[in-house]
């Protein structure tokens, strides 16, 4: 039988560097991709591991893999930022979006 490649290995990858480009978007989008690769490389590294044989691009999926867990890691750090970001500054101050106030906020945090 010929060799064939894994599916889902591209898939996999695009989620991954995608959830690293979207971790700046709260970090909420980029978790979501990123569980998903890391869901979709575990069943496919299953299916790799029922029939090595069969399959040629493991090394990839090795790469998407890491990819997912780094894009994992990167979201899940800006959510603990934003989370200490808003538990620092409070929710009141940054909704009202006055730049002054946030200043003054910011400063009192630096001198303290």
């Amino acid at each position: 039988m010929e060799q064939q490649k894994l599916p889902n290995v591209t898939a996999i990858l695009v989620l991954g560097i995608f959830s690293i480009v979207l971790c700046w978007c709260y970090g909420i989008l980029g978790l979501i991709l990123s569980v998903v690769a890391l869901i979709l490389a575990i069943n496919t590294t299953k299916t790799y591991k029922a029939n090595p044989e069969d399959y040629t691009n493991y090394s990839t999926l090795k790469t998407a893999k890491i990819v997912a867990i780094v894009g994992l890691v990167l979201n899940i750090i800006f959510i603990l930022l934003m989370v200490w970001f808003i538990s620092v500054l409070g929710w009141d101050v940054i909704m009202s979006q006055d730049q002054e106030l946030i200043q003054e906020r910011m400063n009192d945090l630096m001198n303290n």
